[in-house]
């Protein structure tokens, strides 16, 4: 199975670095591309057997997956330029452009389609996919939204490729910008509760590295009791609430001062909400 990853930046080279170390696509049966000659030299340091080049309608060429990991303003300019291999090899395209709709990319698709390439009559399977920057550690909650062209092994193939690379979610794609808002957008605002954390316990008499130390270890033992329970926060935040104590004090105040709203806020902004 050949893949073209069309964009090494920080989002593409994260997926070909992931993927060479799972176990769906070989490292040799993937071609990835770049803007420059030392992003892929870079890529190529760290996965040896990868196939690079500057040429992007060489590796789209064969390809039966490409991945388009590149900014929403280089959509319509890379299809016009990989168009006819598109035509030609009929891939599943894949996007991480965030915001661009399965319309618009039918549309610049269409716009391009020069010779057979028709999509009237021979749709393209698309998905759209919204990874975050854990995907670098293979720990990215991945959103995944397919149009009605993919077929049910396609759906599996895509799922089990991003499970590699952190936990794949599908959902409908009337929900991507909220759902962006949420994961994508999301890992700063934990990184800005971590942050706040820190600072906390540095005014509470910790040196920076202790406080951080114990931060760290406090989320991913959070996260890891929801995830072994299967509980939502509700359950384990009232395990810990001694009545009268000075956690419910400590989370009462965190309310009172707007903590819950904030968040909530923050995340429908982000939403466009």
């Amino acid at each position: 199975m050949k893949v073209a990853i069309i964009g090494a930046g920080n989002m593409g080279g994260a997926i070909a670095r992931g993927l060479a170390a799972g176990t769906i696509v070989r490292a040799a049966d993937m071609t990835v591309t770049a803007h420059t000659q030392q992003t892929l030299d870079r890529l190529k340091a760290d996965v040896p057997g990868i196939r690079t080049t500057l040429d992007n309608r060489q590796a789209a060429a064969g390809a039966q997956i490409v991945i388009l990991a590149i900014k929403p303003w280089l959509v319509e300019n890379i299809i016009g330029e990989i168009a006819p291999e598109l035509a030609a090899s009929h891939p599943l395209i894949i996007s991480v452009a965030a915001g661009i709709s399965f319309e618009q990319l039918t549309g610049i698709l269409e716009a391009n389609g020069a010779g057979p390439f028709d999509l009237e009559d021979n749709q393209l399977p698309l998905v759209r996919v919204i990874p975050n920057t854990a995907i670098a550690i293979r720990k990215s909650p991945t959103l995944i939204s397919f149009d009605q062209h993919v077929s049910d092994a396609q759906k599996k193939l895509v799922q089990d490729m991003f499970n590699e690379l952190g936990t794949s979610i599908v959902i409908e794609e009337r929900l991507m910008a909220a759902g962006t808002a949420v994961t994508s957008c999301g890992i700063a605002y934990a990184f800005e509760y971590i942050k706040a954390a820190i600072q906390g316990a540095i005014e509470l008499g910790f040196y920076p590295h202790v406080a951080k130390a114990m931060i760290d270890q406090t989320v991913l033992g959070a996260v890891g009791l929801l995830e072994q329970n299967g509980t939502y926060p509700d359950a384990e935040i009232y395990k810990v609430c001694t009545p009268g104590g000075i956690t419910i004090k400590g989370l009462n105040e965190m309310t009172k001062e707007g903590f819950d709203h904030a968040v909530i806020a923050g995340l429908k902004k982000a939403a466009g909400k």
